[in-house]
C-alpha cells in the first residue's frame, strides 16, 4: 500500500506533477479532503513559506503533508521575483508575470535565472523533512511553447537547451527545481 501524502497546494498543475514524479506515492491535495482556506504565505523564505503551508494541512487534517514554496530568481533583477514570483504582477496571473518580467528585463544582457524549490515535509508529531532543488538557465526574450506554467515559456533551461514550454513535461520533470527537491524528500522518506 503507498503512503499518503497530501500536498498543500490547490494548483492542480503543480499537483499533477508532485503526482508524476512521487508516483510511489498516493498524492492528493488538500482541497480534495474538503478544505477550503487560503494559506496566507506571511514568510520571508522559501523554506518559511513552505513549512506555514505544510503545518497548516497536517495540523488541520492530522496527517503528513507536503508543501513547497517555488520561484524564479533572476540575477539582474536582484532575485526577484523570488519568493512573489506567484503574485510578481500583483493578481497571480501567469501571463500578466512573464508581461512584467519581460519589461523589467528589456535591454538588460545578464540573463541569468534559476527556479528554486524549497520543499517541506511535516508530520503530525511535528518533524520536519525539507530539501531544496535548483534548475539554471536565461530569460529569453519572448515566450516560445504551450507547456508547462508559470514562467516556463520564458525560461531556456541550461540543462534541456530549450524553453521549459516547449520541453515535454516528461522531460521537464527530469531536471526541476521542483524534481531535485521532491527527490530528497524522497530518499529522506525511504
Amino acid at each position: 500500500m503507498k503512503k499518503k501524502i497530501v500536498v498543500a497546494s490547490g494548483n492542480h498543475a503543480k499537483i499533477k506533477e508532485i503526482q508524476a514524479i512521487l508516483s510511489d506515492f498516493e498524492i492528493s491535495g488538500y482541497k480534495e479532503h474538503g478544505l477550503d482556506f487560503e494559506i496566507e504565505e506571511n514568510g520571508t523564505t522559501f523554506y518559511e513559506n513552505a513549512l506555514i503551508k505544510a503545518k497548516a494541512v497536517s495540523d488541520a487534517l492530522g496527517v503528513p503533508a507536503l508543501a513547497d514554496d517555488s520561484g524564479l530568481v533572476v540575477e539582474a533583477l536582484g532575485g526577484a521575483p523570488g519568493i512573489y514570483s506567484a503574485r510578481y504582477a500583483g493578481d497571480g496571473d501567469d501571463s500578466h508575470n512573464n508581461q512584467l518580467l519581460l519589461k523589467n528585463m528589456q535591454g538588460e544582457k545578464n540573463r541569468n535565472a534559476k527556479f528554486v524549490c524549497c520543499m517541506v515535509y511535516y508530520s503530525p508529531d511535528g518533524s520536519i523533512i525539507t530539501a531544496t532543488g535548483e534548475t539554471h538557465g536565461k530569460i529569453m526574450e519572448s515566450e516560445q511553447g504551450p507547456n508547462g506554467f508559470g514562467y516556463d515559456p520564458l525560461f531556456f533551461s541550461d540543462d534541456l537547451q530549450m524553453s521549459l514550454g516547449v520541453a515535454d513535461p516528461k522531460e521537464k520533470n527530469k531536471i526541476s527545481h521542483r524534481f531535485r527537491a521532491l527527490e530528497g524528500i524522497r530518499k529522506q522518506l525511504k
